[in-house]
């Protein structure tokens, strides 16, 4: 997957627990988890926006595009 979520950079950042988290955003620990090891195939914006202000940062702290091995060999042309 091309998309690569930094939620463990924010949190120990900001010296914060994953269960913390889980609670000031309003999910589980469980769903935390999903998204922490990029297993997640969606984000809702309502969970990015909650997850932003309790973190303080921006989705482009939380979030990084990383190319595949196949998209890189494609722009090198």
């Amino acid at each position: 997957m091309a998309i690569v979520v930094n939620i463990d950079v924010m949190l120990a950042r900001r010296k914060m627990s994953a269960g913390q988290l889980a609670r000031l955003v309003g999910i589980t620990p469980a769903n935390l988890s999903v998204l922490k090891n990029n297993k997640a195939r969606a984000v809702r914006f309502s969970t990015l926006d909650a997850l932003c202000r309790a973190l303080q940062c921006t989705p482009g702290d939380l979030l990084d595009w990383v190319p595949d091995d196949g998209q890189a060999a494609e722009t090198d042309g």
